[in-house]
């Protein structure tokens, strides 16, 4: 079974600490807390297999490149993120409609965007369990210390 980890972007970037960093790889764009642990989550435990998913670019691979600042989120539409229906011609031009599984290391929104654009896929979602974001990063530190998955 292939297994596809699909981790949140953030609202805090690269260019907020240094306005000169210019093009970036998306690994390295989005420096919140949160962002920051998804991506060590899913770089120890699918490190062949992740992406990150951005309101403005929808599914990015670690090395996509960023070309600079953007405010776009999910949370507003008033920003105009990326739709489903181009999420999902997205998921299949870049093959990740292939995977089996799909394992979101988000909050509810993300496992919600991921349950229509792979809908019939097995979405696993480890953090659905948190009352908020204290508890997530709680999990998902404990996790990555014990180098164990989240159940």
């Amino acid at each position: 079974m292939r297994t596809l980890c699909i981790v949140p972007c953030g609202n805090k970037k690269i260019w907020e600490k240094d306005i000169n960093a210019g093009p970036t790889q998306a690994k390295n764009v989005y420096i919140g807390s949160f962002a920051k642990k998804c991506r060590e989550y899913a770089q120890r435990f699918y490190a062949d297999s992740w992406v990150i998913l951005s309101a403005k670019y929808g599914f990015l691979f670690p090395d996509d490149i960023i070309e600079g600042p953007y405010n776009v989120t999910f949370n507003k539409k008033s920003t105009s993120p990326i739709t489903i229906e181009e999420l999902s011609i997205q998921a299949k031009r870049k093959q990740l409609s292939e995977f089996n599984e799909i394992v979101v290391v988000g909050g509810r929104n993300y496992v919600k965007i991921a349950k229509e654009v792979f809908q019939g896929k097995k979405i696993t979602e480890p953090l659905s369990s948190c009352a908020g974001m204290g508890f997530m990063m709680k999990k998902l530190k404990s996790a990555i210390d014990h180098n164990t998955l989240i159940e």
